[in-house]
């Protein structure tokens, strides 16, 4: 493999594709809740474009400045930054380029839309991972600030204007992240004691981190279905969305009255199916 494949191999991890994926997908259903993308293809790819880059780059940001902690657990050690296979100051570089790039294109695009652009790189990178995460285990709060910006921006981007439908969205993806959060929390547990990094399962007990996710799940998909209300979807797709959130539920009760590490996997999967559905349905009622 040439030493530039590799590097885009590197570099390709640290952006957690994945996790920027399914971000990106809610900026996008976010945009196309407000404007049909068929006839504004050039700007959904922007959008497309700005969100993937600021996304990418305030993980690989948040990288470089976790790499001594991440050196510290076993699940993240192998990483490119806490290993050693790239530099600190080229991490540092890429990371910054990709988040003013993409900062940039939105601001270009639109004023309103590069603000909540750049204010959840903001939230994720100086908040969450720089002042709060090593700090408290309240951090994932203001992580979760920034994964709601997305289709925050996204619908402000088609709308021109921030409405009380897109911040019931970005409030269903916020109550959502602790699900998906929190049992990874529970999971790794030993790994964030290991780094030192508070968590809630760490500061307040199992039993706590449990409600807490039953009570976050509760209150996310109650939003994301007032949001699809509101949005004018069809009964036939409300309902759908009632269905997978009702599992939703169900596996967060499970995991509060039998708990099990099958039910906390299982629920912890499952958070990331029901989201990426949920904006599914979204695209598709206002297509």
């Amino acid at each position: 493999m040439s030493v530039l494949a590799t590097k885009f191999r590197h570099y390709w991890s640290l952006t957690k594709p994945l996790q920027t994926g399914l971000l990106l997908a809610t900026g996008l259903a976010g945009y196309m809740s407000a404007r049909c993308p068929v006839i504004n293809m050039g700007t959904i790819l922007g959008a497309a474009g700005s969100l993937f880059l600021a996304i990418a780059g305030s993980t690989v940001l948040n990288m470089w400045w976790d790499r001594d902690i991440d050196a510290k657990m076993g699940r993240t050690q192998h990483r490119a930054t806490s290993s050693g296979q790239v530099t600190e100051n080229e991490v540092l570089r890429v990371g910054l380029l990709l988040s003013v790039v993409g900062v940039g294109i939105a601001v270009a695009m639109d004023a309103l839309f590069g603000l909540i652009v750049f204010a959840g790189l903001f939230f994720d990178v100086v908040v969450y991972s720089i002042w709060l995460k090593r700090r408290t285990a309240w951090s994932i709060v203001w992580g979760g600030v920034s994964g709601a910006m997305p289709i925050l921006a996204g619908r402000t981007l088609g709308l021109g204007s921030i409405d009380w439908i897109g911040l019931t969205l970005a409030l269903g993806v916020l109550l959502w992240i602790p699900t998906h959060t929190l049992t990874f929390s529970m999971k790794f547990a030993k790994d964030y004691a290991a780094a030192c990094v508070p968590t809630f399962p760490s500061t307040y007990g199992l039993g706590f981190t449990r409600v807490t996710i039953a009570i976050s799940s509760v209150l996310a998909a109650l939003a994301m279905v007032i949001a699809g209300y509101g949005l004018g979807m069809a009964w036939g797709f409300l309902r759908l969305l009632s269905v997978l959130s009702v599992g939703l539920l169900m596996l967060a009760f499970a995991i509060t009255f039998k708990p099990s590490e099958r039910v906390n996997f299982g629920l912890f999967k499952y958070a990331s199916v029901y989201m990426l559905a949920a904006m599914i349905l979204v695209v598709i009622e206002v297509m």
